[in-house]
Formats: structure tokens, sequence, C-alpha cells
């Protein structure tokens, strides 16, 4: 499988079947290293309604008549613009073409921000996907929470996890979230997209490892393969 870094909590997973979107946000996103109408996908996966990560999937998804994979409330919101979706919910798991999808909990809140009010969007979630032998935990905007022990109970090859603080796990709480999942590699997200989100990768990911951790801060744009 391979991955590649949009900035924020955006990522490609390609596989052997399918290229899977996660949580889409180019436009308005001074880290992302392209825009949106550069990126071709099959699937987009939505960890929650706020617009720092559904931004751009109505318009990818359309383009690129990719089914969006959501909770129910993010799925019915796109199902009614006419776009293809799958809805799920946090414990539950579905067999697609490319491999398996679970939806777990994750400790944030979720909205459709934009609109005026807001409306509710649905409980916000991690993503675990499991495809071509590997297993891959995107972690979305989370808290630390100690069931992440049994996310990484079945083995990580790949654990993507909020850094930036403020409104996610920052430092501190990551280095315990790799305590509790155990992943083979980790790539840290959600940081220093804005200034209240600022975070050293390079030292956390020093601090990782002197607690036997790999940990991968990839730059926006780059990839690499697991």
């Amino acid at each position: 499988m391979k991955l590649t870094y949009y900035g924020h909590s955006c990522f490609l997973v390609e596989t052997a079947q399918a290229r899977l979107l996660i949580d889409p946000f180019f436009t308005g996103n001074p880290s992302a290293p392209v825009p949106a109408s550069a990126v071709t996908c099959d699937y987009i996966l939505l960890s929650h309604g706020h617009s720092d990560h559904t931004g751009d999937a109505a318009g990818i998804a359309s383009e690129c008549a990719a089914t969006i994979i959501a909770n129910h409330e993010i799925a019915e919101h796109y199902g009614a613009q006419g776009l293809k979706v799958h809805g799920m919910n946090p414990g539950g798991g579905h067999n697609f073409p490319f491999g398996r999808v679970n939806l777990t909990i994750a400790f944030h809140t979720s909205s459709f921000d934009q609109e005026n009010p807001p409306r509710y969007a649905g409980c916000a979630c991690g993503i675990v996907i499991e495809a071509d032998g590997k297993r891959l935990y995107h972690a979305g905007d989370t808290a630390l929470f100690s069931d992440m022990q049994l996310i990484g109970r079945r083995g990580l090859d790949l654990a993507l996890l909020p850094i930036g603080d403020n409104y996610t796990m920052g430092p501190e709480d990551a280095l315990l979230a790799l305590d509790y999942l155990r992943p083979k590699l980790c790539v840290p997200m959600h940081y220093n997209t804005w200034p209240p989100i600022a975070q050293d990768a390079a030292a956390f990911a020093a601090r990782a490892a002197q607690a036997d951790h790999l940990v991968n801060p990839l730059a926006p744009g780059r990839s690499l393969e697991f």
C-alpha cells in the first residue's frame, strides 16, 4: 500500500484495487501541496463533519464518481446531493471491493460548521482500513482514550495520529496513544496548519524513538509505502 500526505489530516491510500482519499481538505488549507483538482480517487472516507475534513469531499466525489464512506448523518447529507454514499457508524464494519472498513469511536465534536447555524453531523469517528494484508488506523480528530488498546490489539501496520493539541491530542497524549496502539509506523497529522496547532513533529518523532516507536513526520506532498 502507498500513502501520500496532503497536509492537515488528508491522505491518499492506494491499494491494489482502489484509491482511498481520507478527509479531503485542499481549498483553504495552507499546507496543501496541490489543489483538489489534482487528486483522483475511487472512495472518500470522512472522519467527521468539520469543514477542515470534509471541505472538498462533494466536489471530488462528483468529479471522480467516488463513493463517500462516513457516519450515517454525513452519508445522508451527501446522498441528498445526489452523490454515491455508504453510511456506517462506530463499531460497524463493511467489506468493500478493496478490503474492509471499520469505524471506531473518537472523542471530538462533529458538525456541518459552514452552515448557519451549524448542524449536527453525527458522531466523530476513527477509521480502520484493512486491505492488501495491511491494517491502517486513521484516528480522526480525537482525544486520547484508553480503548485505543483494543484498536491496536489485532496489530497495526500504520497509525495516523493527530498531534496538534488544542483541538485534539497533543504530543504528550499522542505518545501515550502509541503505547496503546503499538503500530509498526506512525505518521503524525493535524498540526502546523494554523498557529493554534503548531508543533515540532521532528521533536515528537525523536521522543517516540526513545520509547521504541517509529514515527515518520511526512511532509505534505510526500509518500511512503508500507
